[in-house]
């Protein structure tokens, strides 16, 4: 299991790591996806969606559901995910750094995403559904929780044509670790109470 303070050190000089040929190997790319918080769009559809509130959201109620279901998805996104990984992050996830958002449809985990939170930046790390909209939501609900809890930074890695119709954006390495430094001087709250004054 990778220590946690070898993956919060990671996280705040701007890597992170991924299992890769049964090993894990740190990444920190030449030019990282980020999502403004400022800029994020919701598609109009989307939007409706979130509104209606018939997929409602929940925050740290099924973390390890979560990161399993992201691990088993069946294209290439989940394939980082190894056992080493599932249980550094659940760890993380006990000691209050790494946190899930999952989506329902009633009783039924329809989707959701997880990422790891430190000052005020939230790292993103995987997403899955298993039904339409559902990670999607996800996002929107992610990025209304940063604003009002005044996170700058939202990371996603590398930008994907889904990432990209809400406004991901790479910026070169040097910008990112600029807002990264910036970030890490906050002092933002994921979970718990909304702050106040």
């Amino acid at each position: 299991m990778i220590p946690i303070s070898t993956l919060l050190g990671g996280y705040r000089t701007g890597y992170f790591p991924m299992a890769v040929d049964g090993g894990i190997r740190w990444f920190s790319p030449g030019h990282r996806g980020v999502i403004p918080l400022k800029s994020f769009r919701a598609p109009r559809r989307l939007a409706r969606v979130v509104r209606q509130g018939s997929m409602p959201c929940t925050v740290n109620r099924a973390f390890r559901d979560v990161i399993t279901a992201c691990a088993s998805r069946t294209d290439t996104a989940g394939n980082w995910i190894n056992d080493e990984i599932l249980e550094s992050y659940c760890a993380l996830h006990r000691g209050g750094y790494a946190h899930s958002l999952e989506v329902w449809n009633g009783s039924r985990l329809a989707g959701g995403l997880y990422g790891v939170s430190l000052g005020g930046a939230f790292f993103g790390e995987s997403m899955f559904h298993v039904a339409r909209d559902a990670s999607k939501v996800a996002l929107c609900f992610l990025v209304g929780r940063l604003r009002v809890r005044g996170f700058h930074l939202l990371d996603v890695q590398w930008v994907t044509p889904h990432l990209r119709q809400f406004g991901a954006v790479e910026i070169p390495r040097s910008s990112y670790l600029a807002e990264l430094e910036e970030s890490m001087r906050l002092d933002c709250a994921f979970a718990g109470p909304v702050p106040t004054g």
